[in-house]
């Protein structure tokens, strides 16, 4: 099973191959920092607000840090827990794809905040941001909860690397960064800050696909392992998914104060309710708010980039690959 301990190296006969199919679509969605000008963002940051400014300098101090713990996690945690080759081709894609975010994150910080001591301080922003230390904190718990284990020998051990797994998941990439994403897409509503909407746009895309894999390897689990889901899981997620929904409406309160039109602290609770229950939905749980999606604009990029995904055909961006990968393919 996807979870037995060990490391099979056999990649014929394929037992996963929807995964395989998965690194062979984030291959065609290669593209690099250098293909973002974010030139043309530097007149609209100077035309920005007080508050506006520390909405931004506040969003990019996270971005600093975000990608380099999941990384992390995916190097210290989970590639050696999932026992399958094809599913760990796709983890050392996952893995380059979040190298390739954290040099656009650098690169942002260098254009977005040209004072040195105020890049200093956003990339130490884990250490003295508070709203920032609180998700860091909350992302180390859980990373931190299967640090010891080198083998997944017990029932327990499982499901301790499911609640990670799905922390990574639904939490950090499918809760905390759509939180950031959607600061973003508010700017580009607003026809601001094009350079920075064009990399999140790439970067969305990508963790979009990131997401999907984690749940893929979840339901994976869920039929092999079903006694693995029960009462008392289904209680540890939610409580967990409501945990990250206040981490990151503190942090949503540092940003806004007391708002900015649409983009007010109340609306983030919305929106971010609004996303747990889909990640909630998506992991065959209950819904915990049924909240509506307070933000239009988001809806737009839910249909621009995540409909159908799997059925659409890339045209966001491609790279020429050789092999035997078909651009003729369905995506």
């Amino acid at each position: 099973m996807l979870l037995d301990p060990g490391m099979d190296l056999t990649l014929r006969p394929m037992r996963y191959p929807g995964f395989y199919e998965r690194y062979r679509a984030a291959i065609r969605n290669t593209w690099t920092v250098e293909e973002v000008d974010l030139s043309s963002d530097l007149a609209d940051l100077a035309a920005l607000d007080e508050g506006e400014r520390h909405l931004i300098n506040r969003l990019v101090a996270f971005f600093a840090t975000g990608d380099s713990i999941v990384a992390n996690n995916l190097v210290l945690n989970l590639y050696q827990h999932v026992n399958a080759p094809e599913a760990r081709l796709y983890l050392s894609r996952q893995l380059f794809e979040e190298a390739v975010h954290v040099q656009f994150y650098l690169t942002l910080l260098d254009t977005y905040l040209p004072d040195h001591d105020e890049r200093v301080k956003a990339f130490a922003a884990v250490e003295h941001i508070p709203s920032i230390r609180d998700k860091a904190e909350f992302c180390f718990r859980w990373i931190d909860s299967i640090s010891e284990l080198s083998r997944l020998e017990t029932r327990e051990d499982r499901r301790a690397f499911l609640l990670n797994l799905v922390c990574f998941a639904a939490c950090i990439e499918g809760l905390f960064f759509y939180g950031a994403f959607a600061y973003v897409y508010w700017f580009r509503s607003r026809g601001l800050l094009g350079g920075l909407a064009t990399g999140t746009n790439w970067v969305f895309r990508d963790e979009s696909m990131h997401m999907e894999f984690a749940f893929e390897v979840v339901d994976t689990v869920r039929r092999e392992e079903p006694d693995l889901f029960d009462d008392e899981l289904v209680a540890q997620v939610t409580r967990m998914i409501e945990e990250a929904v206040a981490a990151e409406l503190a942090f949503a309160r540092d940003l806004c104060g007391d708002g900015h039109g649409v983009m007010s602290a109340d609306n983030m609770r919305r929106y971010l309710e609004y996303v747990a229950d889909r990640r909630l939905t998506r992991l065959g749980l209950p819904v915990r708010y049924g909240t509506d999606n307070p933000f239009p604009f988001m809806e737009f990029q839910d249909v621009q980039e995540l409909a159908n995904f799997f059925e659409r055909r890339v045209s966001a961006y491609q790279v020429a690959v050789e092999g035997d990968v078909s651009f003729d393919e369905a995506f």
